[in-house]
């Protein structure tokens, strides 16, 4: 074989087979290898991550969401009437098709499933000695059939019950608490009334049982069958409980209870819900409920009315606007990332490029084409790309186990595609002809981004962000942030070139040349020419206007659940009594005596008063009278909440038919103002009013929904003295709850008596804490109202879920310097090298490299947290934070210091640190490198 030179190529066996390429450059270069590798890894994994931690959240966010709604909320409930020939046996094989049924599309919780039958109407216990807590309140008792009784509860005393016929007393069980308050005894026949025929309705008590867990959800819908119950019914408060019978009495039971009915209680078991699944599972309970299933389930059980009902579906259309409403601010901290990932890919690229350009002219001067050289760069990238994609979806997908993968696999597709193909999109660039309108390009593009910034911005300002039922994620409404990112980085990139330069030429007219050489490369890219380095300031701009964005929703959202929280309570701390009772003195002097106690004062609210008009017809209003205005003005200038001038209520001496000064509802203000007006109170009394001001709401009242009147307590109670008590108390400061409690139990008389007693000792056996109080006395805390508020698995994953975005945006963010640093590092070493030469110290050469790399890094610091103030005044009317904050509010997202300052001083002072120390390590090494091998021409 023959050359076109006339070289004669041996073409024997003995002559050796060319070296593959893919080998021969992985040899040439392994570190680059493996630095790609670990970047493709790192970020591939990333993108398969993100997608995956959101879905974690959002599941659990749901699960828990049906969890609080307890057992029977989320429960199948299907029942049908007893038929004369019902027993046990028929009960269990229904249950069995429903279970098989249901199975095929839900999962069932097992644990808490239940079968058997009830009777419909509950029967007096009318013998003597049972406990009453009136002449007339007799006791009553319920009776139900449950399958495998035994394996709930313990018998204590007795056998448990045998089939009962009809017309004689039915052997029933009672729970051994229930029969101690109503003093039932073993073996007592209970007297149920009469039939209308006259016959009497009669059980026998065969034994008593104890629960074993009295405060399983498993019994919420069984009747009182743990305990006996408090019925406090108006003008009937009585005892009632539940007996159970055996599997053969279901026909005399329904003879007992005039009528009967079987259930079928099957839970969905919350830890099977996925929120990407919510649509499909809603299909399948309505399926069972009203369709197909409801259908067939007819025809397999032979029970015609068989009906199944559930709130299941009504709490999922409400966990799904939960999660829908949250997923777009949840996915601005991933898009940040995905920017400055991209971005970071882009720069490694043109590193590898500028390291690899004089090779890859050589192949194409050589003979080498275009598609050729570029399907060899893709094979290379290949081999080190595509395994750590490879690795790194496997380890997200390991790690982060949920059933949704599609969206992990087509993000880690999407970001490998990047890695591999950004060098040779990169390369390719290099053959690009150079035009002359290139400046005219990058014009036409630069106005195409802030187009689609300008219509995102007005897209977010129109339709709001996370409202409405079908909120969910838009990605031109999610990039909106970024999109204004990357507007600033690109004018940014135009700035700052041109800003380094004039202070390089202030710089140049001190004496030292430090500064003045730093200034004047940081103005200049790596081939010495004036021209903005984009990619990099995009990378650091992206990081930092995405994290103080998102650190500003964070803090709004804080705020904002603090303040309804205060709201809420009507300050930091508050006591509630219902309206027949009253604060002492003593309690009022004792807790605004506490430590932390800003200001505080007693009210009375009354909330069936009657404003009397000048047109003499009447308004329904509260009526609230103020202890202390002073102190009222304070915590409604702390709330927010109808700020006044506690001069207003002032001045109001005088006889009976003195009007006394008034705040009003704006609701109230125009009528008030046309004439005289009086406050007519329930027992009769009448309180002439002259209006002081008008307010828009009012500590007492933070959600009214009808006209309020606030007057001085002082002066009303002087007209009207038997309206001389107090029912509510309201203190700002930090209060601890719990010394208000003790003050409350100690200093008000408020210890539970005769029924009060009854019906909290009720609430305690139910497992409902009232911290030794009556029922109705109310200690409420901003504190813990904040608490409960923000105790939600959704606004935790939504934070985590942006922090962790932060610490991957802000990684990017130190590696896209460093990759700058690392491009440039051959001409800042020549020129190091040479300085040191004339004489410059190691300690200069660190001081030009921090100041070559620190205009860039403040430029982008400085420009990030303008654009994300920016970003926070353009878009933070648009975005609906109920969802994070737990309650419905009405704020927007506003521009904030602290939030964004502290991540974007941080961020910068990462990347000062990051510079310093590659300095460090490799700077002095490159430089003696340099020196020993001489100048390269």
């Amino acid at each position: 074989m023959t050359t076109q030179a006339g070289t004669r190529v041996p073409t024997t066996d003995t002559a050796h087979r060319p070296a593959g390429w893919v080998r021969t450059r992985l040899r040439a270069n392994p570190l680059a290898a493996l630095l790609m590798a670990a970047l493709t890894l790192v970020t591939v994994f990333l993108a398969a991550a993100f997608p995956r931690i959101a879905d974690r959240g959002a599941d659990a966010a749901l699960q828990d969401f049906v969890r609080q709604k307890g057992l029977v909320q989320s429960s199948l409930q299907t029942t049908s009437k007893v038929l004369a020939d019902d027993d046990a046996g028929k009960l269990d094989r229904v249950q069995q098709t429903l279970v098989e049924t249901v199975g095929r599309a839900l999962t069932p919780d097992r644990s808490g499933e239940a079968h058997g039958a009830r009777a419909l109407s509950p029967r007096t216990m009318g013998n003597p000695g049972y406990a009453r807590i009136a002449e007339k309140a007799l006791p009553d008792l319920s009776l139900l059939y449950l399958h495998e009784l035994p394996g709930r509860a313990t018998l204590t005393d007795g056998t448990w019950p045998t089939p009962g016929v009809t017309g004689s007393p039915l052997p029933i069980v009672i729970s051994k608490k229930a029969a101690e308050t109503i003093r039932i005894k073993l073996g007592d026949v209970i007297d149920n009334g009469e039939e209308g025929s006259g016959v009497k309705r009669t059980t026998v008590v065969v034994g008593f049982y104890q629960a074993n867990d009295p405060l399983d959800p498993f019994w919420d819908d069984l009747g009182c069958s743990v305990r006996a119950c408090l019925r406090t019914d108006p003008d009937n408060e009585h005892w009632t409980t539940s007996g159970f019978v055996d599997g053969g009495s279901l026909p005399a039971m329904a003879h007992w209870g005039s009528s009967a009915e079987i259930f079928w209680r099957l839970p969905v078991d919350p830890a099977s819900l996925h929120a990407d699944r919510i649509d499909r599972t809603r299909s399948a309970i309505s399926s069972l409920l009203t369709g197909r299933d409801a259908t067939a389930l007819v025809g397999a059980t032979g029970r015609t009315d068989l009906h199944t009902s559930s709130n299941l579906p009504e709490i999922l259309s409400r966990a799904d606007a939960r999660y829908r409403a949250a997923l777009p601010l949840s996915a601005i901290g991933p898009a940040g990332v995905a920017g400055v990932a991209t971005v970071v890919l882009f720069l490694a690229a043109a590193l590898t490029t500028d390291r690899r350009a004089a090779e890859i002219r050589l192949l194409r001067a050589r003979g080498g084409s275009a598609a050729g050289v570029l399907r060899r760069l893709i094979g290379e990238g290949a081999v080190t790309v595509l395994p750590a994609a490879v690795l790194g979806t496997a380890l997200a997908l390991v790690l982060l186990p949920t059933p949704r993968w599609d969206r992990s696999v087509l993000t880690a597709l999407v970001a490998t595609l990047i890695a591999l193909l950004a060098f040779p999109a990169r390369t390719a660039l290099l053959w690009a002809r150079r035009r002359a309108a290139g400046g005219r390009r990058r014009l036409v593009g630069e106005l195409a981004v802030l187009a689609v910034t300008a219509a995102a911005v007005a897209e977010v300002r129109r339709r709001g962000v996370g409202t409405g039922a079908d909120a969910g994620v838009d990605p031109l409404l999610v990039a909106a942030p970024l999109l204004l990112a990357v507007t600033g980085g690109l004018l940014l990139a135009r700035i700052e070139p041109v800003l380094v330069g004039w202070l390089a030429a202030l710089a140049g007219r001190g004496r030292s040349l430090i500064g003045f050489l730093g200034l004047a490369r940081a103005a200049r890219d790596s081939s010495g020419r004036r021209k903005p380095s984009v990619l990099p300031l995009l990378a650091l701009l992206i990081a930092v206007t995405t994290t103080g964005f998102g650190a500003t929703v964070l803090d709004t959202v804080d705020h904002v659940r603090t303040r309804a929280a205060r709201i809420a309570t009507g300050g930091d701390i508050g006591v509630s009594l219902p309206g027949y009772a009253g604060l002492t003195d003593e309690f009022t002097k004792t807790a605004g005596a506490l430590p932390g106690v800003r200001a505080s004062t007693a009210v009375w609210v009354e909330p069936k008063t009657r404003i009397l008009g000048a047109d003499q017809t009447y308004t329904e209003a509260y009526l609230v009278m103020v202890v202390d205005p002073a102190a009222y003005a304070e915590i409604a200038r702390t709330l927010g909440a109808g700020e006044f001038d506690p001069a207003k209520l002032a001045g109001a001496a005088g006889g009976r038919d003195t009007p006394v000064p008034a705040l009003v509802s704006r609701d109230l203000a125009k009528r008030l103002a046309e004439g005289s007006s009086q406050v007519r109170t329930p027992n009769g009394n009448d309180l002439r009013l002259t209006v002081a001001a008008t307010v828009g709401a009012t500590p007492a009242l933070p959600d009214p929904g009808k006209p309020f009147v606030v007057v001085p307590a002082g002066p009303a109670w002087e007209r009207l003295p038997d309206a001389r008590r107090v029912n509510q108390w309201f203190a700002v400061g930090d209060v601890d709850p719990e010394g208000v409690r003790t003050a409350l139990r100690d200093n008000s008389g408020a210890r539970p008596v005769g029924l009060a007693k009854l019906i909290a000792d009720d609430a305690a056996a139910g497992g409902k804490a009232t911290h030794g109080l009556p029922a109705g006395y109310t200690v409420h805390s901003s504190r813990e109202t904040a608490a409960t508020l923000g105790d939600d698995p959704l606004q935790h994953a939504a934070g985590r879920l942006f922090w962790y975005a932060a610490a991957a945006g802000a990684g990017y963010a130190l590696l896209a310097v460093l990759l700058t640093l690392f491009r440039a590092a051959p001409d800042r070493t020549a020129v190091l090298a040479r300085l040191r030469t004339m004489g410059l110290r190691p300690r200069q050469g660190l001081a030009l490299i921090v100041i070559e790399a620190l205009p860039q890094t403040l430029a982008a610091a400085i420009g990030g947290g303008l654009v994300a103030v920016a970003a926070v005044a353009l878009l933070g009317g648009g975005f609906d934070i109920s969802t994070l904050v737990g309650a419905r509010v009405g704020e927007v997202i506003t521009p904030a210091l602290m939030p964004v300052l502290l991540p974007t001083a941080g961020l910068a002072l990462l990347v000062g640190l990051g510079v310093v120390l590659e300095t460090l390590i490799a700077g002095r090494r490159q430089i003696a490198t340099e020196l020993r091998a001489g100048e390269q021409a």
